[in-house]
């Protein structure tokens, strides 16, 4: 059954208008890039909000042409008390609230959740998922620079029967996971996809398909490419300048193609190499080195 709503709540050490601050006014700083994290990941150069009730959150992706995407507008602001979204692109509505806590810092509690008569299907849960990086954020934002943090344009995609569980053992084991958004996955929860860093690189663990790891390795979100597939257990992703000319390149010179370009939200394609291993080549954003 898909969820109608999120909750989450951290305590950050700075009192509640500066909390408010932070959480409005340096969205792109605190809200981590990610091939998913993002309605159009590929075109991203600036992740932003504007003050005050009727302002908007924005995705930009070109400010010279006016090329921008509202995905929220305001409808409370409260400066260091609440802030409430309504969703322009999914329906949902997200309610902040910023409470002082005994020790003068702020605890900054989000409930995201269904708007009446939307379909559960078609929405997410960001602003729940992405308090952590909040949380993050302000821990470092006194020494950090000012400038987004990105990811390297090689990425891996591991393949398991229980991502949460691979994650666990990864991350406590191995010692993967050098970011401070990156988190442990707690004992018990669920999770289609999980995702860490190893330097700038991200790594991405998703579901098996089937629990036996029979023919199907599990699918990339958002592709299918029609038929029977070999299993997979892992397949590299490398971000590119020009993916049209990639995609050409390729598939002119002999490449394979699994899934053509297609958007999800990250433009994106899959091929095989010689030995039939699939990589997955998406669109880098204008940001990334």
């Amino acid at each position: 059954m898909s969820r109608t709503s999120a909750q989450a709540s951290v305590e950050v050490d700075v009192d509640r208008f500066t909390a408010f601050t932070i959480f409005t006014e340096e969205l792109d700083l605190w809200w981590v890039r990610g091939p998913i994290n993002h309605h159009d990941s590929s075109r991203l150069a600036e992740l932003r909000m504007e003050p005050g009730v009727g302002g908007r959150v924005l995705e930009i992706y070109d400010e010279s042409t006016g090329d921008v995407l509202e995905t929220e507008r305001i409808t409370v602001w409260e400066p260091g008390a609440r802030l409430v979204l309504r969703g322009s692109v999914q329906d949902t509505e997200t309610d902040v609230r910023f409470e002082p806590t005994s020790t003068g810092g702020t605890r900054v509690h989000v409930s995201q959740y269904l708007r009446p008569g939307g379909d559960p299907a078609t929405v997410g849960f960001g602003w729940a998922n992405m308090l952590r990086t909040f949380l993050a954020w302000s821990l470092r934002r006194d020494t950090a620079p000012r400038t987004p943090r990105e990811v390297g344009r090689l990425g891996l995609a591991l393949y398991y029967r229980d991502p949460v569980a691979a994650a666990r053992w990864l991350r406590e084991v191995f010692g993967l996971g050098s970011w401070d958004v990156d988190r442990t996955p707690a004992e018990g929860e669920h999770a289609e996809w999980v995702d860490f860093h190893v330097g700038d690189s991200l790594v991405m663990l998703f579901r098996q398909e089937h629990e036996d790891g029979g023919a199907d390795g599990g699918a990339v979100p958002g592709m299918d490419g029609g038929g029977p597939e070999p299993r997979r257990t892992r397949v590299p992703w490398v971000h590119v300048d020009d993916l049209d000319a990639h995609f050409a390149h390729a598939r002119d010179h002999g490449a394979r193609i699994v899934a053509g370009i297609g958007s999800h939200p990250f433009r994106s394609y899959v091929a095989e190499d010689l030995e039939g291993h699939q990589w997955v080549f998406a669109q880098a954003r204008p940001t990334m080195r």
